[in-house]
């Protein structure tokens, strides 16, 4: 399996690549770097939706400058994995359930066998939401999990009632493949980067679009109605109080001020109930917090370095 270069975003030196294949017979592609000599301990990152390995080769050169070895999946359904329609272009899954199939895989073919302990998990936005459901069912491979955004609701709770009920009946009427209400076909890279709702940083914008422009076929465009029917039963799950005090690990939670795309307000809430977790509000930042400007940056990789262990102090 490759990693697609361009010269704003060239692949970190030394990865190992390749592709494992779940219980039900999903390619998966991954990526892993060994850590630096002397160190030990690896950060296992889990993109969101529609994101791809590429997209955090800036994160993995920063968890290797912390002495880490890192490994990355893209889950089923984007990036270079297999996807579960003719149409490439719509994100889709019938269950978050499945995802849990990818997550399973990649540890049990990737990380453990090939990367050395402490394992720690980094999470964003969907990619997070896994990983929470995975710790609550009593998966325990993490020393500590960092959660970028997490999605645990949506912005617009009145959205939310009308949604769930919605995407259940288009897909009673056999309506789960298509494309949600409204959804549009473009490929995120096309969107314009003015009043665009992930990052304020005009430079790690223009890369990110660079990547897929230079291969179409990391584009993912909406969802389907079956993967947001499955996302909302997901987060519907989450909204119960005693959901987070089922989580045995260490969490820490990193919220965006100015997120348009997951609700800020249901990320403290669950953070407050959580037995051995906490929280941290970037003012100002938006979703994609891990592209977003240094200023935003920073504060995460300092919140990261207090909360996961063997950080060198700089």
């Amino acid at each position: 399996m490759k990693l697609v270069s361009i010269p704003a975003n060239p692949v970190p030196d030394n990865a190992v690549t390749g592709s494992v294949t779940t219980p039900d017979g999903v390619n998966l592609r991954f990526a892993r770097w060994a850590p630096p000599p002397g160190r030990k301990g690896t950060v296992c990152v889990f993109p969101g939706r529609a994101e791809f390995i590429e997209k955090y080769f800036e994160t993995v050169r920063d968890l290797q400058a912390r002495g880490f070895a890192v490994a990355i999946l893209d889950w089923r359904g984007q990036g270079l994995s297999d996807r579960g329609l003719s149409d490439r272009s719509k994100g889709h899954v019938k269950d978050f359930y499945e995802y849990g199939v990818d997550l399973d895989t990649f540890m049990d073919q990737v990380v453990l066998p090939d990367c050395p302990p402490p394992i720690y998990a980094l999470g964003h936005s969907m990619g997070a939401a896994i990983l929470l459901r995975a710790a609550h069912d009593g998966r325990r491979w993490f020393d500590r999990i960092v959660l970028s955004a997490p999605m645990i609701g949506l912005g617009s709770a009145g959205l939310m009632r009308v949604a769930g009920p919605l995407a259940r009946l288009l897909r009673w009427f056999g309506r789960g493949s298509s494309y949600v209400p409204r959804g549009e076909a473009a490929s995120a890279a096309n969107t314009n980067f003015i009043g665009n709702v992930l990052t304020s940083d005009p430079v790690r914008f223009a890369r990110n679009a660079a990547i897929v422009e230079f291969e179409p076929t990391l584009a993912l465009r909406s969802p389907t109605v079956a993967w947001a029917d499955a996302a909302l039963r997901a987060m519907a799950k989450f909204a119960d109080p005693s959901y987070p005090g089922a989580i045995r690990q260490p969490v820490l939670l990193v919220a965006a001020g100015k997120d348009d795309v997951v609700s800020t307000p249901a990320i403290e809430r669950f953070a407050s109930n959580l037995l051995a977790g906490s929280h941290l509000i970037l003012a100002g930042a938006r979703h994609e917090i891990l592209q977003e400007q240094d200023q935003y940056r920073q504060q995460f990789w300092a919140a990261f370095d207090a909360f996961v262990p063997g950080t060198p102090l700089y």
